[in-house]
């Protein structure tokens, strides 16, 4: 047996395997350093965390500033207005007691006031039901303007209250004169950037729905005459808990009841 053959046989074996596999690392590590990593998409992050929505609502792509005013009634204002004692105070709220109390059906629906609202209310028809307090004995609206809701904001509210019968036995109205639109119509952040904003800073618990989205007014600036209100998104989850994102920075609001006031 000629040995000298055979290894040189291995050495030429082993030789082309070395060379081959020196190679393959060479690709694997060329192909490692320039592959760009795959971002998870918002909707996989939704689905991994089974967080579920509704149809995303068409919006206008832009919107602007509003400068607004808390409105001072006057006695003239309310003269239509019959079958009510009214107290305007300092001239911004109007405080009415009926002479004939309104009486609501036992499972409430924002239709038993709607004729009320059209009838007996400065402005009826531009607000909207926000909620009912049972145990505060409370319905409440806000106003909107051009179908969109100044949110919990207190120059923009109507307060029914009601007895232990469930009849509205008075309300207190507040209201807002729309100044001007302020500067150039900006871009507004699309609905599923503000859902993207509120998961990023974990406010999306895992299997939650978000089951309403709408686009209303929140206060950006107080001034001492006139107010700053901005475009303002709201993310409703499991239909009860209320987010607010800034419809153009994209930052999550904190409003509260009581708590996004318009008057200094």
């Amino acid at each position: 047996m000629d040995w000298s053959r055979i290894k040189t046989i291995f050495i030429l074996t082993f030789l082309v395997l070395d060379v081959y596999l020196v190679y393959q690392f060479i690709n694997t590590r060329d192909a490692a350093q320039y592959e760009i990593p795959k971002e998870t998409t918002l909707e996989e992050k939704l689905k991994n965390d089974d967080i579920s929505y509704v149809e995303v609502p068409e919006a206008k792509n832009k919107e602007q500033y509003l400068s607004v005013r808390a409105k001072v009634f006057t006695a003239e204002d309310m003269e239509k207005f019959k079958g009510q004692s009214i107290s305007l105070g300092d001239g911004t709220s109007i405080e009415a007691k009926l002479d004939k109390r309104w009486q609501l059906t036992g499972n409430f629906e924002p239709a038993d006031l709607s004729a009320f609202l059209k009838a007996n209310i400065f402005a009826g028809d531009q607000y909207k039901f926000w909620s009912k307090n049972d145990e505060a004995g409370t319905i409440t609206y806000y106003q909107e303007y051009e179908n969109k809701t100044f949110y919990y904001n207190s120059n923009a509210k109507l307060t029914f209250f009601l007895n232990e019968d469930q009849e509205v036995t008075s309300y207190r109205q507040t209201y807002l004169e729309i100044v001007d639109e302020l500067s150039e119509a900006e871009e507004l952040l699309p609905p599923l950037r503000a859902v993207d904003t509120l998961y990023k800073k974990g406010l999306l618990k895992p299997k939650s729905k978000i089951t309403d989205f709408e686009l209303g007014y929140s206060t950006l600036v107080s001034l001492t005459a006139s107010h700053v209100v901005t475009p303002t998104w709201r993310i409703e989850v499991n239909g009860k808990e209320n987010m607010f994102v800034h419809a153009f920075e994209g930052r999550v609001i904190p409003l509260t009841d009581g708590e996004n006031n318009t008057t200094e």
